[in-house]
């Protein structure tokens, strides 16, 4: 079982590719016709080169005559570089109390600005401590505040929302 299951992970190469007839391209990607595995096997092992099947699919299936490690290297190589570029969006949290001061205020925002500039997602989250929990709306109108400042950059994921002691809003940069 454990046996069957490695011989299907591995590419169909060389005398793994099991069809009647294939389709045969050579290294310069011109065809060779349809030959049979065995025949097409035999060109690729003078030229010290694999016979790799590129497309199951096709009727007859297509393989090509290739090096299989430098293949197998380049598309290595390509999937890191895909990799390199995606950019995955964090979520970065802006904390602050709902008596913060002007400039505090102004500090937070722009903070915020920065993480949304940079593709994250943005939590803004108010602390209540003791009977501050009590002015749970001042601290709603604040986020809304937040949210109307950074409307250019960033929609409201979540609207502001009551969680114990806190209350957060997320915020997502616009596309």
């Amino acid at each position: 079982m454990i046996e069957k299951r490695r011989t299907r992970d591995l590419p169909q190469i060389n005398e793994r590719i099991r069809f009647p007839t294939i389709r045969v391209i050579d290294t310069a990607g011109e065809q060779l016709g349809i030959l049979t595995p065995q025949e097409a096997l035999r060109l690729a092992e003078e030229k010290d080169l694999d016979l790799v099947l590129v497309s199951d699919k096709a009727d007859p299936p297509v393989c090509r005559i290739m090096d299989y490690g430098k293949y197998k290297f380049e598309l290595e190589k390509k999937a890191r570089e895909a990799k390199k570029k995606q950019h995955t969006a964090d979520v970065k949290e802006v904390k602050m109390r709902y008596k913060i001061e002007e400039h505090d205020y102004q500090v937070r925002v722009n903070q915020a600005e920065r993480f949304l500039k940079a593709g994250d997602k943005v939590k803004a989250t108010i602390t209540f401590r003791g009977r501050e929990i009590q002015h749970s709306d001042l601290a709603e109108e604040l986020l809304k505040r937040m949210a109307t400042d950074l409307q250019e950059m960033a929609e409201v994921q979540q609207a502001p929302k009551k969680e114990g002691r806190n209350m957060m809003m997320l915020l997502s940069p616009k596309k």
